[in-house]
């Protein structure tokens, strides 16, 4: 077994070490944000700082594959997020209007999802990793790695990590997982490794997000998700009889930036209406605002070769995009459990572990980033309030059928939902005999009813 750092206790960092932790190796987690999480779930969100995390008081959407991966590996952790007041729900509840096939599947399971508030739902995973018996060392800065012996000819080997405070920590295994503002490029370089492949790019987004509570979650009447004329809505049930309602819109678009407002907000919020009535509630919140997300995706692996071994990175720390989608968990869940695979595989073999794990996420895991990152240029386009021509269309592989035909609308889950890709589940010879079988009214693919333009937008900004 191997001795891992981990550096950094967000979601993914804190599943990775239980994960390795229970396959035998000895996981010690180094986090920079000092504040040690309250057990108690309304402490946790109004006490709790962690200024290492620019998405932490944004809403977050544990979509069906993060809990699948949960319910496969760690099942507690679904009970202690279920205990600590999370939410629990369908992805097929309710299905669109236009479907009247209401009959359960014997897979309808897999579509279970969870939702809380940043917060909560990491209080609860530090909780589980101080039950498993795991080292957590809060407020400690990682300032380097450290070198060792090389394992692979005129390739870097690391061997631990450097603390600001000056303290030396060694081990088999460093794994990055210190999210979007991860200083790995910096630290690879400081040790006289070559800089991995970084492609990068501002999606261009912004997020205006108020909380509420009240005596129950809002009744879903539309996609969790939707695009308007320059902005889309996203509605998020919450922990503890709290939700979320968040504006998206291009951070360069000046005119929306008075979403800032409260009362312009419940304005431009109220105007739609398939999310008006989540507004039904009491505000717990102003209005938390996020902009300057990239799109950014490392390889460390160029040429063919590894930047250094004994080094990996998962999550945002490997690759991060728009957050609207909420795929950065769910993903980075699917990293860690890989990541516990190759591990088993090469424990043993520092020089052989690069390339192992260099291949299974571009095999696994590159893909989700991909098909993401098309869907955001398409978002911004889309949003874009100065375009002159037509924005590229992104059309979704099922088209409209999929909100006439229940089998359809669940592969279109299964995609969305990051269950599955679109290319395994279009080479399936049941989808593709659905997608031949003609459906009614082909030129209305979603129900939702948008009557909010640009014009209607900015009158309400004005008002």
């Amino acid at each position: 077994m191997a001795s891992v750092i981990i550096c950094g206790a967000g979601v993914v960092g804190l599943t990775t070490a239980l994960l390795l932790a229970r396959d035998g190796h000895e996981v010690t987690v180094y986090e920079g944000d000092p504040s040690v999480p309250p057990e108690d779930p309304a402490q946790a969100w109004t006490a709790w700082r962690r200024p290492g995390v620019a998405q932490f008081r944004q809403p977050h959407n544990l979509l069906p594959r993060f809990r699948g991966v949960l319910a496969e590996e760690l099942p507690d952790v679904i009970e202690r997020l279920v205990a600590a007041g999370c939410f629990e729900g369908s992805a097929l509840h309710p299905l669109p209007p236009s479907i009247t096939d209401h009959a359960p599947r014997p897979e309808d399971d897999r579509f279970r999802f969870l939702t809380g508030r940043r917060p909560v739902v990491e209080a609860v995973f530090a909780a589980a990793a101080v039950a498993a018996g795991i080292r957590v060392h809060r407020g400690v800065r990682i300032a380097g790695l450290l070198t060792g012996a090389p394992v692979l000819a005129d390739t870097t080997h690391v061997s631990g990590v450097r603390t600001a405070a000056g303290a030396k920590a060694h081990a088999d295994l460093v794994i990055d997982a210190t999210g979007r503002r991860t200083r790995s490029a910096r630290w690879l370089a400081d040790v006289g490794a070559p800089e991995p492949s970084v492609d990068a790019e501002d999606g261009g987004f912004a997020y205006y997000t108020r909380y509420f509570t009240g005596p129950r979650q809002p009744v879903r009447r539309g996609a969790p998700y939707t695009e308007y004329d320059t902005f889309a809505l996203l509605t998020i049930p919450g922990d503890n009889d709290t939700w979320s309602v968040t504006v998206v819109t291009t951070s360069g678009d000046a005119p929306l930036k008075a979403l800032r407002d409260p009362e312009i907000f419940t304005r431009v919020v109220a105007a739609c209406p398939a999310q008006a009535h989540w507004l039904a509630g009491t505000p717990v919140t102003d209005i938390v605002v996020m902009a300057g997300i990239l799109d950014c995706r490392r390889r460390f692996v160029v040429d063919g070769r590894p930047v250094a071994t004994g080094f990996a990175a998962v999550g945002d720390a490997w690759a991060c995009t728009n957050p609207t989608a909420a795929r950065g968990l769910s993903v980075g869940l699917v990293q860690a459990q890989l990541l516990r695979d190759v591990l088993r595989e090469h424990a043993d073999a520092p020089a052989e572990f690069p390339l192992a794990w260099d291949e299974a996420t571009e095999r696994v895991v590159t893909p989700f980033h991909d098909d993401q990152l098309i869907a955001d240029r398409a978002r911004a386009a889309a949003m874009n309030p100065d375009r002159t021509t037509e924005p590229p269309s992104t059309p979704s592989p099922f088209g409209a059928a999929a909100f006439h035909d229940a089998d359809l609308f669940r592969a279109l889950l299964e995609t969305a939902t990051c269950l599955a890709l679109p290319r395994d589940v279009l080479t399936r010879p049941t989808i593709r005999t659905r997608l031949r079988t003609p459906h009614p009214d082909p030129t209305s693919p979603d129900p939702t009813p948008r009557p909010l333009t640009r014009t209607h937008l900015l009158r309400l900004l004005a008002d």
